[in-house]
């Protein structure tokens, strides 16, 4: 536990709790009637309450339209099954960024609707929700349809023998027992929406603001460090909560069910209401993930007179973006490429360690220690890269002009994921095969080569993916330390949408679809490797 207890100490806890303090003293006395004075005022409490009802919409929007597909993924079996399930997945890990761009060119100026019908939904809530669904789709499909897909059938026939109808025999039978899968993934799906930044800075325009804009507006156009001190806090107080529930979910679900093989439970759809329910998934599959993705792609090539690729050109022109960037955009590929693989390295030696740690159950400190690790997860990205600024500035970690404060705060994202990929691999693992090699000589570091290693590569494989695809998209704080002539490719997307122009607006659609391609490249080779099919991601 001591290297990623000192990690996110160095790195999480104390950059957070620098900028808190810097926010909440004066003369170094805690200034705590600042949290009136903020919490008070109408404009907050107008982003606390878009904040709080948003997300609660997003979540019963996306259960609403996702656990039809949860149903389909757990029950049925039909050609391209494991290639739609990878394409579902595809927008979990996309940049929140790319998202916002894909509806941004659905829904906004110039966008598919507005040349079809005329319609404009951008800087509209709509926009804002539909582009969480998208967003979190995958999660209730593979969270609860994972689960789904392993409990025994013959439960519900059972109860059908003895006289229930279908309804009430999935009520009584199916839905008690889905109860903590749907829980723990209607949870998940309020921490993303509750924390959206990307999609919400990008969609919302001036009218629409979650915690996570107005603590990027109060720090790094307001300068005002006490009302974004209190927001950040506010915000790691919900975020707490959230994680608390999704934990409690967890333990429900891996202790109260007896769960089958899901090769058993999977049929071929019969009857005409079957085929209807696996078309109108499909439909919902097409409407609300391909063509979003589709329409992006389309802006990327969409120059006047026709379709080319003059704005992939442009993206390896300094002089064309000289107002925007000291360097081409097409570097900003290198960077983000080399980034995520550090930050990568990095998140996998910390969080594999984490997970080794975790395996020994060590009652109320190792749970604490797991709950530490998820908190990245959901405290404002914005507070964490600004808190890099303002920490990182003296010997022995001046890091201010590095090159490696980037993938550090990449790694702190992707820790999290490395954690929850590895852990019920690890756990797993028969104690009695170590404790063999132990007796056969082996020491601690060789039982683990020759017994963990061999049995936990592929679960290390898919961690590195998954580790690797969300560093390459980290926005909220590598948008304070990434340096101008070393962009990523969110920030350089967001800098090309922040400036007027069809040369700006192209370009950021044709890097959105480069990043869009290399996440989805990732995620289907994950695809291929994984064996772990519970739904835990």
């Amino acid at each position: 536990m001591a290297v990623p207890v000192a990690f996110f100490a160095v790195f999480f806890a104390y950059p957070v709790a620098a900028i808190v303090g810097r926010g909440l003293k004066a003369d170094g006395v805690w200034q705590f009637g600042r949290f009136g004075e903020v919490l008070s005022r109408p404009d907050i409490l107008d982003v606390l309450w878009f904040t709080l009802w948003q997300a609660l919409a997003s979540t019963a929007l996306t259960l609403l339209i996702a656990l039809p597909g949860a149903y389909v993924f757990a029950r049925f079996d039909f050609p391209g099954k494991q290639l739609l399930r990878a394409i579902v997945t595809v927008p979990f890990v996309l940049p929140t960024v790319v998202v916002g761009t894909a509806f941004l060119a659905l829904l906004g100026r110039g966008g598919f609707l507005d040349g079809l019908w005329g319609v404009r939904l951008d800087t509209t809530v709509w926009a804002i929700l539909l582009a969480h669904v998208f967003f979190n789709y995958a999660v209730v499909v593979r969270t609860v349809g994972g689960l789904w897909s392993q409990l025994d059938p013959r439960q519900e026939e059972a109860a059908r023998v003895l006289g229930a109808g279908r309804f009430a025999a999935w009520r009584r039978v199916t839905l008690p027992a889905l109860a903590p899968a749907v829980a723990a993934a209607a949870l998940m799906v309020f921490l993303f929406t509750f924390t959206s930044f990307g999609v919400v800075q990008i969609l919302g325009g001036p009218g629409f603001s979650t915690l996570e804009v107005e603590i990027y507006r109060q720090t790094a156009q307001l300068l005002a460090l006490p009302t974004a001190a209190v927001l950040t806090l506010v915000q790691f107080a919900a975020v707490g909560a959230i994680l608390a529930l999704h934990a409690w979910t967890v333990r429900r679900r891996e202790t109260a069910l007896k769960l089958v093989d899901p090769a058993q439970t999977a049929r071929r759809p019969s009857g005409a209401g079957q085929w209807a329910l696996l078309g109108g998934v499909l439909l919902t599959v097409l409407v609300l993930i391909l063509l979003p993705l589709g329409v992006l792609v389309e802006r990327s090539l969409d120059v006047s007179g026709g379709h080319g690729l003059d704005y992939y050109r442009a993206l390896a022109s300094a002089d064309a973006n000289s107002g925007t960037f000291l360097v081409a955009p097409l570097e900003a590929i290198g960077n983000s490429l080399r980034y995520a693989l550090v930050a990568t390295v990095i998140a996998l030696i910390v969080g594999g360690l984490a997970a080794a740690a975790l395996t020994r159950r060590g009652g109320r400190l190792v749970r604490g220690f797991d709950a530490l690790l998820m908190l990245p997860l959901g405290v404002s990205a914005v507070t964490v890269g600004f808190g890099f600024l303002i920490t990182l500035d003296k010997p022995p970690l001046d890091l201010r002009t590095s090159w490696i404060l980037v993938p550090l705060a990449q790694a702190l994202v992707g820790v999290p994921f490395v954690v929850r990929t590895m852990l019920p691999v690890l756990r797993a693992v028969d104690g009695r095969l170590r404790e063999a090699a132990a007796v056969l000589g082996a020491s601690p570091l060789r039982a683990w080569r020759e017994v963990d290693l061999p049995l936990v590569r592929r679960a290390l494989l898919v961690a590195a993916g998954f580790a690797f695809a969300v560093s390459l998209g980290e926005f909220g704080a590598t948008v304070f330390i990434a340096r101008p002539d070393n962009p990523t490719l969110p920030v350089a997307v967001a800098r090309l949408l922040g400036r007027s122009g069809d040369l700006n607006y192209g370009q950021a659609m044709a890097l959105s679809t480069i990043l869009m391609l290399v996440c989805a490249v990732s995620l289907l080779l994950l695809e291929r490797i994984r064996t772990d099919r519970s739904g835990e991601f």
